[in-house]
């Protein structure tokens, strides 16, 4: 099978987005919590999470045109902090659960059965039972031009368990069952394959 530009604007439109979702592969599941200025908190998934450099350490996300209201990139551009958190796969229901849309008043920490974490300096929450937990402020928002926003963000704090970490600081995914998507709607547990050694020419 080939599809050419034209078949692919031909294709109805909610089965073109679930094609195009799904091609990108498998990648990681994160929720993003933030608060709010009327002290309200907010927590929804996201699986666009880019590494940008490790010093100064910078990662950023993607977030859909601002064509509807975005209460996550409000809160953050608001408040200047959020948070991202890791799930294992005993939560995916819950995890798919925040991409619901909720009234502004409803929080979905209470909705979807996570529990709000705070450290004492910052009122941003982070989920309780996340096995890993990161501080992020926001640097900057770049707009694109086919309407969506790339959020930029430093990481000022990590949290998670010494067990998940290597001799070399590799984070191993598979051993706390982080979860993985693929599109909106599909999940997977991750499993390695092999760590290789830094390649270098053969001949």
């Amino acid at each position: 099978m080939n599809i050419n530009q034209q078949q692919l604007s031909e294709m109805p439109d909610r089965y073109r987005a679930v094609f195009l979702n799904s091609l990108a592969g498998t990648k990681q599941a994160f929720l993003i919590g933030t608060t709010n200025l009327e002290n309200q908190y907010n927590l929804a998934i996201f699986n666009s999470l880019i590494h940008f450099g490790a010093n100064p350490p910078l990662w950023g996300f993607v977030c859909r045109p601002e064509t509807v209201k975005r209460d996550t990139l409000q809160n953050i551009i608001e408040t200047g902090f959020y948070t991202i958190n890791y799930v294992n796969t005993n939560y995916v229901e819950q995890a798919h659960q925040t991409s619901a849309k909720y009234p502004k008043n409803i929080s979905e920490f209470e909705a979807c059965g996570f529990t709000p974490e705070f450290l004492e300096a910052y009122n941003v929450p982070f989920v309780k039972e996340a096995e890993v937990k990161i501080l992020m402020k926001f640097q900057e928002k770049v707009d694109i031009s086919n309407g969506t926003v790339l959020v930029l963000g430093a990481i000022e704090q990590i949290s998670l368990s010494e067990d998940l970490l290597s001799e070399d600081g590799f984070v191993d995914f598979e051993k706390a069952q982080i979860l993985s998507c693929v599109g909106l709607d599909a999940y997977y547990q991750t499993s390695i394959i092999k760590r290789m050694p830094y390649a270098r020419p053969t001949t």
